[in-house]
């Protein structure tokens, strides 16, 4: 189904691994798409089971016919710790999809690990401003924030996407492009986050959900409730289409 007004599509599959085999076939027709228009593309993850449901591109016939060499990865989000660290997700992303596809390290963008969460988040956006000053990323004619091609986004029970969480202050951040958590609800508590204008900047997005645990977040989200509080997912409009990827279970609510 798909809302015209606001570029959302939402697409029900039957199992995760259904959900797997058409988000790669997504990202790969958005990566050849953006090769062939501006010669690269510029995706960012997030953690979670995100990195199990993009495995599919490790696989054939994505690893192979992808252009691989245009790829530029970012993080919208991620944890303090070091990069080998248990919860850091550029691990998480580099042993699950990243190790297993041919792109140039030095098109792999990850935070300092050695810097303070404040210092982090600082140091990524002086990252993003000299990618957007020599053309590989793109700036939004509508927003003057940088514009991504693709945002692949998860959420977390309570709605929250990024390290964005219901009630935080950081919902109505506005200028920064990257800043700092000290607080996060979720552990560990210092992570680094893209704003929502960062976020909302982006042209595509696709949200990834499956299982049991965010039933009631997809209904809040997407079913015909009145939910006068915006979750922080709902907050999530990107400047072309916003996609939502679920399995059955994560939409059984929605079909009630």
């Amino acid at each position: 189904m798909a809302d015209q007004n606001n570029k959302k599509v939402v697409k029900v599959s039957d199992t995760e691994q259904d959900v797997a085999v058409s988000l790669a076939k997504y990202v790969a027709d958005l990566s050849a798409k953006f090769a062939k228009e501006r010669g690269s593309f510029t995706v960012v993850l997030s953690g979670g089971y995100l990195i199990d449901s993009i495995r599919k591109l490790t696989e054939p016939p994505y690893v192979d016919s992808v252009e691989w060499s245009k790829w530029h990865v970012f993080w919208v989000d991620e944890r303090v710790v070091p990069r080998n660290h248990v919860d850091s997700n550029y691990k998480l992303a580099f042993d699950g999809f990243l190790s297993k596809v041919p792109i140039p390290a030095g098109q792999v963008y990850a935070i300092n690990d050695a810097l303070s969460a404040e210092g982090a988040a600082e140091d990524y956006q002086t990252v993003l401003k000299h990618l957007v000053d020599t053309g590989v990323l793109a700036k939004s004619s509508v927003t003057g924030f940088p514009k991504f091609d693709l945002m692949l986004l998860g959420m977390g029970p309570d709605g929250h996407v990024a390290s964005l969480f219901p009630g935080h202050q950081l919902l109505e951040e506005n200028v920064k492009w990257v800043t700092h958590i000290m607080d996060s609800p979720k552990l560990p508590p210092q992570r680094i986050t893209f704003t929502f204008p960062v976020i909302n900047s982006s042209a595509y997005i696709a949200m990834v959900v499956c299982g049991p645990g965010e039933v009631d977040a997809v209904y809040k989200a997407l079913g015909k409730t009145e939910n006068p509080e915006l979750l922080p997912v709902q907050r999530v409009t990107p400047e072309e289409e916003l996609r939502w990827f679920l399995d059955k279970v994560a939409a059984s609510k929605l079909q009630e």
